[in-house]
């Protein structure tokens, strides 16, 4: 099929769809030249892949037609280095698992899997030579360097693992070890590429051509997550659960510029389509209709020509076909026993007593953002603590008879001026602690920035009110802590995970912080939250 197509067509496969190619001019080039373009995409072998995975597959699948050979990296090793929480027997039944997930997914769209190759990261990183250029990496790139070019996927914490600084030189490696010309991922890998184009040639070695998938929203109105089972729609779903999930889907008449549902037909559904996209509708609404492309299915949403229920009722229809191979070929013995090794369920919790006995409230060990008691609070005075020049003395209104005393360390960061009336978001379940002689009962949430130092309190929606619960998106049904035991430092380890997002969503890992009325934000892009 490839060897039919021009130069043009050839680039217009590998680029369509992508938010941003850098060294376009060269990959059109070797085009012209007749060369082999060859690409590596890489992933961890984690959490089990779900449809989400449909938007790289979607691309991956336009490299195969346009004849490229196309490498997938399973980085096991840092699967492995990822807090260790997973041992290597069982990343090597995931890796298996991935294999076979990935490859299914590419035949359900039909496209060759002859220039396909699957490598392990531990295939060749844990070489003599490879160790020797992480050994000369390190000498010739900076640590401001590499937590730049991390600070979009690795946790940035004041005190970081060295693990997450290695992870940028390690994947820019990873281009010359796997010998190809591009490397392919998500426009949030921007600054690990730019970083490897830069340090590469430092070592000798040529800089890359790098082509990066936006950022799409998950089908299920947030990103897909393993351990939120209504957000995460699995490859081997039944057609009844995968219909149940779509119908929860945030996709609201009209609104199309935060819709996973159509972003997902952007990227995956309409490029696949062959003339148009159907969707089906009753006689009295109109009929069926099939747009030729999505820019005018897009702009009828827009208008509200198109329903939400129709508009899912066509995802539906289109997944299964493209699910239903999948679910064929993990019905063999063989697949379903490696299904189970891979991802085995979790254990069953020992129960002690009834929920009466336990009490409605009891707290449990385990570490989630629901014990954490975080409310909307209105600052009603502000003032310089009287025994210390980097501390505010704050009354706030968290919705209680009376306003807590606070004390932050905001002096000279955050004007007092701009304190005073203003609305925040406050954890309210730590152990009061005396600050300079005043005991301070909360604190508030910021956004924080170390070079140049910048901090900035979260947000909540416009029309909230003092005393609102914020929550962790998928962990709202859970009741916080009465109060937090320090020696336990369950804030200290949900902590970590705490960011703003590029779009300025002060979230927990993937999940947003958020109220009755919306999401939380912050002035500060990429920050810390603390």
């Amino acid at each position: 099929m490839a060897a039919d197509l021009s130069v043009d067509e050839r680039l217009g496969l590998i680029t369509r769809n992508l938010q941003e190619v850098l060294g376009e001019e060269k990959l059109k080039q070797m085009l012209v030249d007749g060369k082999d373009v060859s690409i590596y995409w890489g992933t961890a072998t984690t959490g089990k892949p779900h449809v989400a995975y449909f938007v790289p597959m979607s691309k991956i699948a336009d490299f195969l037609r346009a004849g490229c050979k196309v490498t997938i990296l399973f980085a096991d090793l840092h699967a492995y280095l990822d807090n260790l929480k997973a041992p290597w027997e069982l990343l090597s039944l995931r890796t298996q698992y991935y294999e076979h997930i990935i490859k299914a997914m590419l035949e359900s769209l039909s496209v060759p899997l002859d220039k396909l190759k699957f490598v392990r990261g531990t295939d060749y990183q844990l070489s003599r030579e490879y160790t020797l250029d992480v050994y000369r990496m390190s000498s010739v790139v900076t640590q401001h360097d590499v937590r730049k070019a991390g600070a979009e996927v690795v946790k940035q914490v004041d005190h970081p693992l060295l693990s997450g600084l290695l992870y940028p030189g390690l994947q820019a490696l990873d281009e010359e070890y796997l010998k190809v010309d591009c490397q392919f991922g998500g426009v949030d890998q921007r600054k690990i590429f730019t970083f490897a184009e830069k340090c590469l040639p430092a070592l000798g070695y040529a800089k890359r051509i790098h082509l990066m998938n936006p950022m799409v929203p998950g089908l299920t109105g947030t990103k897909m997550s393993s351990s939120d089972e209504d957000s995460k729609i699995d490859l081997l779903d039944t057609p009844e659960s995968l219909k149940k999930k779509l119908k929860k889907a945030f996709c609201e008449p009209g609104n199309i510029a935060e819709n996973g549902v159509l972003s997902f037909v952007k990227h995956v559904l309409m490029p696949l389509s062959q003339g148009g996209f159907l969707i089906e509708r009753n006689e009295k609404f109109g009929g069926n209709i099939t747009y030729p492309d999505f820019e005018t299915l897009e702009q009828a949403f827009a208008k509200e020509d198109v329903h939400p229920g129709d508009l899912k009722s066509a995802v539906v229809r289109e997944l299964n076909r493209l699910m239903e191979p999948i679910r064929k070929t993990f019905q063999s013995s063989e697949l379903k026993k490696l299904t189970s090794q891979a991802y085995p369920p979790p254990p069953k919790k020992k129960q002690t007593g009834s929920k009466q006995q336990q009490g409605e409230g009891a707290s449990s060990d385990e570490i989630i953002p629901s014990r954490l008691d975080f409310r909307v609070g209105k600052v009603l005075s502000a003032e310089m603590h009287p025994d210390a020049e980097s501390l505010y003395l704050e009354q706030i209104d968290v919705g209680e008879e009376s306003p807590r005393t606070v004390i932050s360390g905001l002096a000279g960061l955050v004007p007092l001026e701009a304190m005073k009336d203003r609305m925040v978001i406050m954890l309210c379940n730590l152990k009061p602690q005396k600050m300079r002689g005043i005991e301070s009962k909360a604190m508030v949430m910021c956004g924080s920035l170390e070079d140049p130092r910048r901090v900035e309190p979260l947000c909540p929606p416009e029309g909230s009110v003092p005393g609102q619960r914020v929550f962790i998106e998928g962990y709202q049904a859970g009741k916080p802590d009465e109060e937090l035991k320090p020696k336990k430092k369950v804030f200290e380890k949900l902590q970590v995970d705490f960011r703003t997002s590029s779009d300025q969503v002060a979230k927990w890992k993937d999940s947003p912080f958020m109220t009755e009325l919306g999401i939380v934000t912050c002035a500060l892009q990429d920050a810390t939250i603390r």
